[in-house]
């Protein structure tokens, strides 16, 4: 694969993760849905895996922010690319914004796998793990 073919891979994967942290935060739960292929999987700690744009949306309807929250994605590495598929790895910190100002709640890690789907990138998988 071309430089070139990596850096757009590299480039369309951290769009989808802004967009994901993004619109979570604020809690649009149709535009965080989009972002996953259709039998797309979302792993967290402590559920049964989520499946499928439905099960996602129950999901994150059920985690809808009640106050300000905001999750700071960084240190994404993408671990292969190709021109259809590609994994990523990133560090996540979780802050939730109370009384005496914004405070971490959770540090993890995002195993991301995408998939290009008519062109865009989309999630196919998101694990997500946490540091203790």
């Amino acid at each position: 694969m071309s430089e070139a073919t990596q850096s757009w891979v590299a480039e369309g994967v951290r769009a989808v993760i802004g967009a994901h942290a993004q619109a979570q935060d604020a809690g649009r739960t149709d535009e965080v849905v989009a972002l996953y292929t259709p039998d797309g999987v979302l792993e967290v700690p402590g559920m049964d895996p989520v499946e499928g744009h439905d099960g996602i949306r129950e999901a994150f309807k059920g985690w809808a922010p009640t106050r300000p929250q905001l999750h700071v994605v960084t240190n994404t590495v993408v671990t292969s690319a190709a021109e259809d598929e590609a994994t990523a790895v990133s560090d996540v910190v979780f802050f939730l914004r109370a009384e005496p100002g914004w405070a971490p709640q959770l540090v993890g890690r995002y195993d991301d796998t995408f998939r290009r789907v008519d062109g865009t990138w989309l999630l196919h998988r998101r694990r997500t793990t946490y540091q203790a």
